[in-house]
């Protein structure tokens, strides 16, 4: 049981380093929201079958995430004003 724990919370930070390398301010921040309510959501589960289905289904969002952020990099919008905002507060401090 201890290994499994081990394997989902290095799954979970794993899933939010990559959501942080989201360019867009957007995609960024609903990305970990989902991530973090997804975790939150099954974190009381303790059927072993439905835990292994839970971890391949993240592993496949991992790479979904990972192939997101290269097409993001890629193809840049704009920026917003929020991301503007945050860049001239990180500058000033």
């Amino acid at each position: 049981m201890a290994a499994r724990s081990k394997q989902v919370l290095r799954l979970y930070k794993e899933m939010l380093r990559e959501a942080e390398k989201f360019p867009s301010y957007m995609y960024r921040t609903y990305s970990l929201r989902r991530i973090k309510d997804a975790f939150r959501e099954h974190k009381e589960e303790s059927d072993f079958e439905k835990i292994d289905d839970l971890l391949t289904y993240a592993k496949a969002n991992i790479e979904i995430i990972k192939r997101q952020v290269l097409i993001g990099s890629l193809y840049r919008e704009p920026e917003t004003v929020i991301e503007h905002h945050l860049k001239s507060n990180k500058a000033s401090q």
